[in-house]
């Protein structure tokens, strides 16, 4: 015997901010920063080390998720030390990293 779970259907509050996450977290880049930061704070220097690309590529992917909210800096002398301010974020790696995503064949961006 098969049992299924109802589903309770989400509330359009609840699925404008995830749409919104979503949407700021679409971009390889950012993903990759998320994942580095979910280790704990890093610098900008750091996570262009970590993500082999320019300074300024970081620095721009940084300040789209800081205006969103996902992510947080803090100053300490010259340095700005980044980190996961959203859990959520982390939950979605999780659902990314469990979920299978198969490459849309045929298709072209």
């Amino acid at each position: 015997m098969v049992t299924t779970m109802q589903r309770a259907p989400l509330d359009a509050r609840v699925l404008a901010e995830a749409a919104d996450m979503i949407r700021v977290l679409g971009h390889p880049v950012r993903l990759r920063i998320v994942e580095c930061l979910e280790e704990g704070e890093r610098t900008v220097t750091e996570l262009q080390q970590a993500l082999e690309t320019s300074q300024a590529a970081v620095s721009q992917q940084l300040a789209r998720m800081r205006a969103a909210g996902i992510v947080r800096g803090r100053r300490e002398g010259v340095n700005v030390w980044y980190s996961i301010a959203d859990e959520r974020v982390t939950q979605m790696l999780d659902c990314l990293r469990h979920c299978h995503v198969p490459a849309l064949r045929g298709r072209r961006h």
